[in-house]
This record gives structure tokens, sequence and C-alpha cells, in this order.
């Protein structure tokens, strides 16, 4: 298990924030922000869940209507615009100053998750349902949607792990600065569900749009927008991949698929 890169990289960040410098305002930063990121990337996380999981009919948004689905549509643009837009040039560097003071650098990463984070619990939680439900699961067919549910968040764990827990988590930043590192990126993900596909996060996010027990036009308008985002944004992702990686990259991509698995290929490998 400590032979895994995946594995090996976190426990040496894990190991170095443990054994911090000395510098109690460095320190004290790190840990407050590392904490708020932690607690709202939960909230976050179980506003997702939950909301979705009843088709985004039950939330706090009260706007009246027609301009609810305005105010609707703005939270579910917000997320993949911004979301994107700091993962660009200009969008990075704004990132590095966000933080006054000499660690806005090293807390790029932790930024990022933070403001993620925050847009996500934004989305879910101030949606404005529409009041209308089309179609509620029930009995046995009830519990094969939750399995499904709750397998989609699974693979969406998995394939977050695989991809550098520390990177999105956002504790890649706030550990780095316990410990007066410089921030050390995973490699090029390669191993787990990236051996399948090359957009394990962005299919199994989809997934979640999809597996949900009860459908509503709000449900609706989230999976579609958001799936459209999941099949078109790694596309960005991937440019940025071979800038950095190049050659070795160009094989990966040439060998893996996007995101459906080769499925009759690897039957027949495996013969």
């Amino acid at each position: 298990m400590r032979d895994d890169p995946r594995v090996a990289g976190l426990l040496r960040l894990i190991t170095a924030a443990m054994r911090p410098a000395p510098g109690p305002g460095r320190i004290a930063l790190a840990l407050s922000l590392g904490l708020a990121t932690h607690l709202i990337f939960a909230a976050a996380v179980l506003a997702m869940i939950a909301a979705m999981f009843f088709g985004m009919s039950a939330s706090f948004g009260r706007v009246p209507q027609p301009w609810a689905w305005i105010a609707n549509a703005a939270l579910i643009a917000q997320f993949p615009l911004a979301h994107s837009l700091l993962l660009t040039g200009p969008g990075s560097r704004l990132l590095t100053r966000l933080i006054p003071g000499p660690h806005g650098a090293t807390l790029a990463t932790t930024t990022y998750a933070l403001i993620a984070s925050l847009q996500l619990l934004a989305l879910f939680a101030l949606w404005t349902p529409s009041g209308i439900i089309w179609w509620q699961a029930e009995g046995a067919v009830f519990w094969v949607i939750c399995m499904a549910y709750a397998s989609a968040w699974l693979l969406l764990i998995k394939a977050s792990f695989d991809a550098g827990a520390e990177v999105q988590s956002g504790a890649l930043g706030w550990m780095s600065l316990m410990a007066r590192i410089a921030p050390r990126f995973p490699d090029m993900p390669s191993l787990g569900l990236f051996r399948v596909i090359r957009q394990p996060i962005y299919v199994a996010f989809a997934l979640t749009l999809w597996t949900v027990p009860v459908w509503t036009p709000d449900q609706l308008a989230l999976a579609i927008s958001y799936t459209a985002y999941c099949l078109l944004a790694p596309r960005l992702k991937e440019r940025r991949f071979a800038a950095r990686y190049g050659a070795r990259f160009a094989r990966y991509r040439a060998r893996v698929p996007y995101v459906l698995p080769k499925i009759a290929r690897r039957h027949q490998d495996a013969q």
C-alpha cells in the first residue's frame, strides 16, 4: 500500500504537516483555512447528496416565480464558469492573490477547493424548488435506485482518490504551508479508474445526477446542464495536461478512452 504513489504522496504530506516548522502565525493561517475548507466541503457534499436525492424538491431558496427559474439558472451557471475560469492562467494568478501576504501561492489549491465548496453549497442550499414532482420511485424500484445512487457516489470518491486526494480535498495547500514546503502535485493520474477512462471524476459526477429516486423539472434542468459540462469541460483540462506532460499524455490519450470504457477490447484482452 505504501508503494502506491497515490497513498505514498498523501502520507508524505500528512507526515510533514504533523511536524510543522516553527511559525505560529503561518500555522494558525494554515489550520484555520484548512478547517474552514474541509467543513464547508463536507457541508456542500451533504447538501448535494440530500438535495438531489429528493430531486431538488427541498431546499432553502424562496425566490418568487417567474424569477425563481432565473435565480436557479444563475446558480447552475456560476459553478462551471468560475470553476473553469480559476484554472486559466489569469484565474490561477488571481487565486494566489486572494489570501493576503506571502502564502497565497502555497494556499492556492486550498483556496480553490474552498471557493468550489462555497459554490456547490450555494447551488444546493439556495435552490428554489418548483414544487412540481413528476415521478417518485417506490417499493423495490426505490431501493434499486438508492443502491445505484450510492454506487455513483462511491465511484466519485474512488475517482477523486485516484486523481489525488490531497488536491481534490483541498488539503495540499494548507498542509504544505504547515510543513513550510512547496506544494507537490500528484503525478498525471493513470491508476485505478484512470486505467479504464480518462475522465472518471466527471463520469461519476454525471452518474450521480441521473440515479436519483425523485424526478422533477428542477432535477432534469440540473442533470442536463451539468452532464453537458461533464462532457465538455474535460477538454480544457486535457489541453493543460497535453501542455504539461507532452508525449506522455499523448500516449495515454491514445490508449485510454475519454468517458466510455472499451468493454469489447478489454474482454478480448482478458481472453
